[in-house]
Order: structure tokens, then sequence, then C-alpha cells
């Protein structure tokens, strides 16, 4: 449990701040979650229009609060 919200941002902050950032080690992050997006069938969608009615009256009823 985390007693300090503030403490933990300022830590987490200074940590991404102070961390280089690896190009190659990010692309293999981005390549595996492709594979297992493709392995489980998730991505390519057969059609990707499907589904919009949806995510449009979900963003307008965001957009509105």
């Amino acid at each position: 449990m985390v007693r300090n919200q503030a403490m933990l941002e300022r830590f987490e902050f200074e940590l991404a701040r102070r961390s280089p950032v690896d190009f190659r080690a990010n692309l293999a992050i981005a390549d595996g979650l492709l594979e297992e997006a493709l392995a489980v069938g998730s991505m390519p969608r057969p059609d990707p229009m499907e589904g919009i009615e949806t995510i449009i009256r979900v963003a307008r009823a965001l957009n509105s609060v």
C-alpha cells in the first residue's frame, strides 16, 4: 500500500528522467506485443470499421463531461 503518493510520483519521475532511452529494447518490446496480438487474433481486425458506432458513442459521452 502506498502511503505517500507524492513521494512515489517524484521517485518515478526522477527514475524515468535519469534512465537512458534504449531504442532497441523498446523496439523489442513493441515487436513482442505485436506478435502476441497476432497470436491471439486481436490484430488485424477483419473489418477495421467494426464497432465504430460504439467507439463514437463512448467518445461523445466522454467529451460531453
